[in-house]
């Protein structure tokens, strides 16, 4: 039996794939297996990974139909054999240590997986830029070198990296506990890693930078693409998994801030041509909760201010353009009773404070000045919207 299985899911990556693989085939640590799924590519991604397999003995090559990166990654974990699993994107990097440094602590610590860090590779600045999203420094301070369960670092669930390629996994613990990735969709790496955070009873922190994130304009989580549509029913999945280890109360708020902060965040980032059908799909989702109203009455409850006007507006609304504009003049109006609320505390202020008078005066004039232009603008925002009927 090897000791670690890599799991390389390939689909049109053939700019990259060669720096991708040799960063593997070159680790110091050489027990290993390396599982590369082809996702019927339409490029020369095939021939490449051809091309290293008849140079290596470790590599199994699979030819199959493009059904996602999930349906390639599930593959290639059946067929893994190793101890130690590792899920590797194939257009990115490996430090040649990394596999070395990750098993050293795997096997010292008995763990069901290690997380370690990563860094962004822009590739056109050619630049390095560390960040905390994929360094998680303040989890690396809180943990130091021990081994722990979710438990111990639940106000650190949502500030782990989901990537599957930051983690040295115990194959045994993925393949008892059946972990896999919901197919057919982008961002299932999010359900993923709460499956196996809640899951593992042993996990761990190795403070070292062992990978490098390519971005790139084309990228699946960059370009603002259709796909982008998958993070609604995703966040319905990762619900799921919340309410299988029975901890969908503990964590409710960051839950709910999901539903709405993050689908809104991807709703901005989508084309202009697919915002309607995103929009669509938002709603539907929305108005379904709405609909059960048991469970409602604690979601709306547990909202920011700014998450309910999201909200409302989304219901509010019938194409995107509304929603919009209903969002722009919900925000308008929140900032004008923010506006009316400072001219009244500085009003009370001037009574107590005869002596500010003067600077006070000048402050209350121009915080109703800024109140008469938010009114303004709220007046054009309405016309716009009265327009769109």
């Amino acid at each position: 039996m090897v000791e670690i299985s890599v799991v390389v899911p390939v689909y049109n990556v053939e700019e990259f794939l060669g720096e991708c693989l040799d960063s593997i085939v070159n680790q110091t640590f050489k027990d290993i297996e390396i599982i590369c799924v082809n996702d019927g590519s339409p490029d020369n991604s095939l021939e490449i990974l051809k091309e290293y397999a008849a140079r290596d003995d470790r590599f199994i090559v699979i030819d199959q139909e493009n059904g996602g990166h999930a349906v390639a990654s599930n593959r290639g974990i059946d067929i893994a054999k190793g101890k130690y699993l590792f899920l590797m994107d194939s257009d990115d990097i490996l430090d040649l240590n990394a596999f070395e440094h990750t098993y050293k602590v795997a096997e010292e610590r008995n763990v069901d997986f290690v997380i370690f860090q990563a860094i962004n590779y822009y590739m056109d600045k050619n630049e390095l830029v560390e960040a905390e999203n994929y360094s998680m420094n303040a989890l690396a301070d809180f943990v130091g070198d021990r081994v722990f369960n979710w438990r111990e670092v639940k106000d650190f669930a949502f500030k782990i990296t989901v990537t599957p390629w930051s983690k040295l996994y115990n194959r045994e613990f993925i393949m008892k506990n059946n972990i896999r990735f919901p197919e057919g969709y982008v961002f299932d790496d999010n359900v993923f890693f709460f499956d196996v955070f809640f899951a593992a009873e042993r996990m761990t922190f190795l403070r070292e930078h062992l990978f490098k994130r390519r971005w790139y304009s084309s990228s699946s989580t960059t370009s603002g693409g259709v796909k982008f549509m998958d993070y609604i029913p995703i966040c319905g999945l990762i619900w799921d998994v919340f309410t299988k280890y029975g901890v969908f109360e503990e964590f409710k708020e960051k839950l709910f801030d999901k539903k709405i902060g993050t689908i809104h965040h991807w709703y901005k980032g989508i084309k202009e041509e697919f915002k309607q059908e995103y929009f669509d799909r938002m709603k539907a989702d929305y108005v379904e909760l709405a609909d059960d109203e048991e469970f409602f009455e604690d979601f709306i409850n547990s909202l920011t201010d700014h998450q309910k006007m999201v909200f409302d507006s989304v219901l509010e609304s019938e194409v995107y353009t509304e929603f919009d504009l209903k969002l722009q003049q919900k925000k308008l109006i929140h900032r004008n009773n923010e506006l009316k609320a400072a001219v009244l505390e500085e009003q009370r202020k001037n009574g107590q404070f005869r002596k500010k008078r003067y600077g006070t005066k000048n402050k209350i004039e121009s915080l109703k000045a800024e109140n008469e232009k938010m009114i303004l603008a709220n007046e054009q925002l309405t016309n716009k919207i009265n327009n769109l009927s």
